[in-house]
């Protein structure tokens, strides 16, 4: 019977054949790797652990020459028990121009006239993350100097090297930069992130520079240390006037803390290969995507969410957090005034 109603109709035939076709085209198309791997430089910044350290080892077992950066002298002096001659680690802190400098120096010795194949732009940082009004401008400049001005600062210095080998941008933002969750800097820098790719992606792909954006969900990894954010949201209450902690009340803290952990110990996954395949494809594909999605959570919560109208994603996510104390009394009295 299915096959009289195909017959029957060619229109839904010749749709379902070209669906079938594009699909089938778009499957070998992104399939398809770039050469002469074991000749290519590849820069990872924020190696200590996490997402970097263990691309790090991915790419070093492909036979790319990873240049590895890490904050700490312990995560090069791993990073180096662990792995090939190849491999070589370098300090670099995202947040000093005169360590980058230093870093493109060592980089330019290392890829002579080859230029730099990829740049993987990894290190980042979440906290403080919390209630907007609970931040200070501190806070949010500890975040942005890392995630955003020190990712921005590093791409720009070593442009001329990627350009020279026709390479590879990888920056790594998240769904937050989708759709925010929470307050704080994180969501901000992210947002940013996605922005100033979409602007290098345009402007580079008349140098044969391709960039991408890794758009990660939840993962377990430093940056959702659920007892570093609890100890983070705890410092930002204790400086909190006491005008601003009555708005809230005595049970917001605690309550805004098991709502987070709840979310994090049910959403975040254990599998970062996820999201390292994901920056692995981008570096080895001849058509890396200018996106990936990576983690259940975010393909099948965060990003539907986004593209909901705003009233309806408010409504979801506002659902997640308690609701402070002054507006718990401002719905009670209006139950009043409305049923006397």
């Amino acid at each position: 019977s299915t096959t009289c109603a195909f017959q029957s109709n060619p229109v839904l035939l010749c749709i379902l054949a070209t669906f079938a076709v594009v699909t089938l085209a778009w499957y070998i198309r992104d399939s398809l790797k770039v050469d002469s791997i074991t000749e290519k430089f590849v820069l990872v910044t924020g190696c200590d652990s996490g997402f970097g350290n263990l691309l790090a080892h991915q790419l070093d077992q492909k036979g790319f020459h990873v240049i590895a950066t890490c904050l700490t002298e312990k995560g090069c002096m791993d990073l180096k028990a662990e792995t090939s001659w190849r491999l070589k680690a370098v300090l670099l802190n995202v947040t000093d121009s005169s360590s980058i400098d230093s870093t493109v120096q060592f980089v330019h010795n290392e890829t002579g006239s080859c230029g730099l194949w990829g740049l993987v732009n990894n290190a980042g940082r979440s906290i403080p993350v919390g209630p907007s009004e609970w931040m200070q401008m501190e806070d949010f400049r500890n975040i942005l100097n890392v995630n955003l001005f020190g990712l921005i600062e590093l791409t720009l210095k070593l442009l001329p090297l990627l350009k020279k080998a026709r390479g590879r941008v990888v920056n790594v933002s998240s769904v937050m930069g989708r759709l925010v969750l929470t307050g704080g800097g994180y969501c901000v820098s992210k947002w940013a992130v996605e922005s100033f790719s979409d602007s290098l992606r345009r402007d580079m792909r008349h140098f044969g520079v391709k960039v991408s954006i890794i758009e990660p969900g939840f993962f377990k990894t430093a940056v959702t240390n659920v007892n570093l954010i609890d100890a983070d949201l705890r410092r930002l209450w204790d400086q909190l006037h006491i005008d601003v902690k009555e708005t809230y009340g005595e049970k917001y803290l605690q309550n805004y803390m098991k709502a987070q952990s709840f979310a994090m110990s049910l959403l975040c996954s254990k599998d970062i290969s996820k999201v390292t395949h994901c920056m692995e494809h981008a570096l080895t594909a001849r058509h890396p995507r200018s996106r990936y999605t990576a983690g259940w959570d975010a393909r099948l919560i965060w990003l539907p969410i986004s593209y909901l109208p705003s009233f309806m994603a408010d409504f979801i996510v506002c659902a997640l957090f308690p609701v402070p104390k002054e507006d718990r009394v401002a719905c009670l009295n209006q139950v009043d005034v409305t049923n006397p």
